[in-house]
């Protein structure tokens, strides 16, 4: 364990170097040869790449520094499984190995404990849906994932949602150069009334404006309760297509309200 330790106190990020592609491939090669100074420096020369993908996970209130050390064992494991046969670019394999890492310790570090046995279900679901993502180019329904695992459909639903992390009350959803809105400041009693009536007229208003793509995102996503990856699957796009459509949408619907 100790070659995938990487310490990161005193390093100046600003001077890391970055490899080419012909550097990437010579390293490569004499690290599969078993020059360890070739491996180490094709360590050092990624770094910039681990450094990029935690910025993914900056709203978290996870230490950056230990994300770092995390995504340092993905980008070790990918320098140390990379195939050079494949037809493709060391960091496109690199990537979703230093992602899945980071991903593990999050989960693994949840303040909200999962069952052994559903943390696994989980974890195989979402390995099938790289999977099924790789072959059929799209993102799968849970459907079919729940098929190709042998799983009820509720079930991989329950086992993925399971290791989503909380969200506090307090977490900032809105801040424009001003107070920050709050997730608590949107929660309020749902007695009837002339202010719940006046809410949602405005509200509907806001909705109206919106293209028809992020109607039909919203409607599924809080009307319908359908995670992301269900709407990805039922309109034909990618979840993260449609959670960069659902958080634009609520910015419109937030800026109108």
């Amino acid at each position: 364990m100790y070659r995938f330790k990487v310490e990161i106190c005193g390093i100046n990020t600003s001077e890391l170097k970055v490899l080419s592609e012909e550097e990437k491939t010579e390293l490569l090669r004499r690290a599969r040869a078993g020059d360890e100074s070739a491996r180490k420096d094709l360590i050092y020369g990624n770094l910039r790449l681990v450094l990029s993908i935690i910025q993914r996970f900056s709203g978290r209130r996870e230490s950056m520094e230990d994300l770092f050390q995390v995504g340092c064992i993905g980008l070790v494991k990918a320098v140390d499984h990379f195939n050079m046969d494949m037809d493709v670019r060391f960091s496109t394999y690199a990537v979703p190995m230093i992602i899945g890492e980071i991903r593990r310790y999050l989960r693994d570090n949840n303040a909200i404990r999962v069952s052994r046995s559903v943390r696994e279900l989980a974890y195989r679901a979402l390995q099938t849906r790289e999977e099924l993502i790789a072959a059929k180019e799209r993102e799968p329904t849970v459907e079919e994932i729940a098929e190709r695992l042998g799983e009820k459909r509720e079930a991989v639903l329950r086992a993925m949602e399971a290791i989503v992390e909380p969200i506090s009350l307090y977490e900032p959803v809105y801040n424009d150069s001003g107070d920050a809105l709050y997730l608590m400041d949107q929660l309020s009693d749902t007695s009837d009334g002339d202010e719940a009536w006046l809410e949602n007229m405005v509200l509907r208003e806001a909705v109206g404006k919106l293209s028809e793509r992020e109607k039909k995102i919203i409607q599924l996503r809080f009307y319908a309760n359908k995670t992301q990856m269900e709407i990805a699957g039922e309109i034909g796009i990618s979840q993260a297509q449609v959670s960069r459509l659902e958080k634009a949408a609520l910015e419109k619907i937030r800026k109108e309200l």
